[in-house]
């Protein structure tokens, strides 16, 4: 009954029904697992549903399509012409969801020929890396960087105390912008300056707003994977 229903669809097929359906199953559940590990570990303003979705459509795809190859060298070519047609126009913010990306590439290959030995470890390994990684966020200089601002009253007579306060509360500082406001009586300062790690970051905003002739006080993270 099988092979009736493949001499029906033409010839040159390469795999059997069950092994399209078992190759497709592995592909998506194994894509599941890809997209919950980017989302879990994922770090920074530049989430995106629409980039989990696609990492499962990916797997998946790339697994049908490498049954649709199967051993032949003219679909091959053939596919790589089709796909020179489409432009993806989509900027990858994050350059760590390029990685995801070519997971999801390696996985859903490595389904699509039946290597389900491959598929999986390749999944366990990778998504292990990016769990240990995220834990102990590997790579990160320093935890505790920060773009401060605010505004200074020329009128003051109290500047080094805000000075002395910076100094004392930070590992290094350095002010990076100072610009007088549109009245000219103030004038907006932006710091760049690591907090030193007994410091808490409340605290530190709430004291300097206190000090005579500062206002508007801003304290933003200097992360570099805070993305948007």
């Amino acid at each position: 009954m099988e092979n009736q229903i493949l001499e029906a669809f033409g010839t040159g097929f390469n795999s059997s029904i069950i092994e399209v359906m078992l190759n497709s199953f592995v592909a998506f559940v194994l894509s599941l697992v890809i997209a919950f590990t980017y989302k879990k570990t994922h770090q920074g303003l530049s989430y995106s549903q629409s980039f989990v979705l696609t990492l499962i459509f990916l797997t998946i795809i790339i697994g049908f399509v490498m049954m649709v190859i199967g051993n032949s060298l003219t679909r091959a070519f053939a596919l790589v012409g089709a796909l020179s047609i489409i432009r993806f126009r989509t900027v990858v913010k994050d350059t760590k969801d390029t990685a995801y990306v070519f997971m999801a590439l390696a996985v859903g290959m490595a389904a699509g020929t039946a290597n389900y030995f491959i598929a999986l470890y390749a999944t366990v390994f990778l998504s292990t890396i990016a769990w240990v990684l995220f834990k102990f966020n590997f790579g990160l200089q320093r935890s505790s960087d920060f773009i401060l601002r605010f505004f200074y009253a020329k009128s003051s007579d109290n500047d080094e105390q805000y000075v002395n306060y910076i100094n004392k509360q930070s590992e290094t500082n350095a002010l990076l912008h100072m610009e007088p406001s549109g009245d000219g009586d103030r004038l907006h300062l932006t710091y760049d300056l690591s907090l030193r790690e007994e410091v808490d970051v409340n605290d530190f905003i709430n004291q300097i707003s206190q000090m005579d002739g500062i206002s508007e006080v801003v304290l933003v993270s200097a992360k570099n994977d805070v993305n948007y």
